[in-house]
């Protein structure tokens, strides 16, 4: 019996000749990451246990990423915790404030995180390693036991495959697709039960860079999958390549191997996709919220936080200015981009647009630590979901775009399709 990807990333990381779904393993990953939110609670757990030395402190990357500017006591009160952790337990791919980015973009970016790795993180949009050929896993509050005996027990997943055939059109972007996936989900039109299972990607996808495919990555999260893959392309493996920090070995599935299910999606016809306030699986086109005024803009996030977001942003940005009442902000997803940003002159368009931009990290999306909303403000924004509250007020209306229609929206003053100015 022939295994998919994620099966043999889990049967390689377990020791094992073959896994199907529905065994339990305890996989020896390429690496542990823990975000800095959780560092403090962990330490206290381990603490109380009496355990002062990590079981592979070499394999654990702390990352700085949620709360990266430091607006309140609290803030800074975590940034000491943190570093004395790091300190404590050995840790030496420690990536504090500006030093490396969103945990979950800038390891693809900087040839740590390669096809084929295996990763525990604590938090959910560890799904993204699917982008780049790889599988993370979530263990939230479990991170302690894993940083404590190096590993955790997995259930294997199963896998579903989505196979998307035809070109986008012009003006239409990846994140748009999730969007469709959401609503098809919800509304039945896709049979998939994606409650802990992987979701693999085929078909024509040789369109997609990395970008976008850590774009098509984040919707599924949000629907409860616990893993997206994609099969890597030449192009991802060259970039990878050219990055790497160690050697790799990428993963396909098998041509026997045994899917959940399967379903095919023409993505030939789509347009530009809204996610209105309450979740993504609401999803609708463009043209049912052309008009609707807004206070806030954003571009960042886990989904939309590479360079080519911010690259298709800026080529509607060049020239003009944000409309009147409108603020927006920009968070990269790393460094390296931050400083691409600015070597390339796209950084210049967006100051010169009036456009706040924010270190490398979540910006605005982890709860509005930064760049909140009042009550009754409405935003658009690549962020990860729509949930009432996430940028703060829970009476304010949060929308959803790719970055291109974000950017459209915010130099007109009100959901625009960004075709019109292209």
């Amino acid at each position: 019996m022939g295994m998919t990807a994620v099966e043999k990333v889990l049967a390689r990381t377990a020791g094992r000749a073959q896994v199907q779904a529905g065994d339990v393993v305890y996989p020896d990953p390429d690496f542990i990451m823990i975000h800095d939110g959780l560092v403090r609670g962990v330490r206290r757990e381990l603490d109380a246990l009496g355990i002062d030395r990590l079981a592979a402190p070499d394999k654990v990357m702390m990352v700085t990423d949620h709360e990266v500017i430091y607006g309140s006591a609290r803030a800074a009160e975590f940034g000491v915790i943190n570093r004395a952790a790091a300190q404590a337990w050995g840790i030496k791919n420690f990536y504090d404030v500006g030093r490396g980015g969103h945990g979950h973009i800038f390891p693809m970016e900087s040839g740590l995180l390669l096809p084929g790795m295996f990763y525990f993180d604590n938090d959910r949009h560890a799904t993204n390693a699917g982008a780049i050929g790889a599988f993370g896993f979530r263990v939230g509050a479990e991170i302690s036991r894993v940083l404590a005996t190096g590993t955790n027990w997995v259930m294997v997943p199963k896998t579903v495959r989505l196979t998307l055939r035809g070109t986008l059109k012009d003006g239409v972007h990846a994140r748009d697709i999730g969007f469709r996936i959401a609503r098809m989900l919800n509304d039945g039109a896709l049979a998939f039960d994606l409650d802990y299972r992987v979701l693999e990607f085929a078909g024509d996808l040789e369109q997609f860079d990395l970008a976008a495919r850590t774009a098509l990555c984040n919707s599924p999260t949000e629907m409860r999958a616990y893993g997206v893959f994609f099969p890597p392309s030449q192009p991802i493996l060259e970039r990878a390549q050219a990055n790497a920090k160690r050697t790799f070995t990428p993963v396909y599935a098998d041509a026997d191997a045994v899917y959940e299910d399967s379903a095919t999606l023409d993505i030939s016809t789509l347009e530009p996709q809204i996610a209105p306030p309450g979740g993504i699986h609401k999803s609708f086109d463009i043209s049912a919220a052309i008009g609707q005024k807004i206070d806030h803009a954003f571009i960042g996030a886990c989904g939309s936080g590479m360079y080519e977001d911010f690259a298709a942003a800026a080529a509607i940005l060049r020239g003009r200015q944000l409309a009147p009442g409108v603020r927006m902000f920009i968070a990269p997803g790393s460094q390296q981009s931050s400083r691409r940003l600015l070597a390339d002159g796209l950084m210049q368009i967006f100051m010169e647009a009036g456009v706040v931009a924010l270190p490398a990290g979540c910006g605005p999306c982890n709860d509005a630590v930064v760049g909140p909303l009042h009550g009754g403000e409405v935003s658009i924004s690549t962020a990860s979901n729509s949930n009432a509250g996430r940028f703060g007020a829970k009476d304010a209306s949060l929308f959803l775009g790719s970055p291109a229609t974000v950017a459209a929206s915010a130099v007109t003053g009100i959901i625009t399709d960004p075709r019109t100015l292209v």
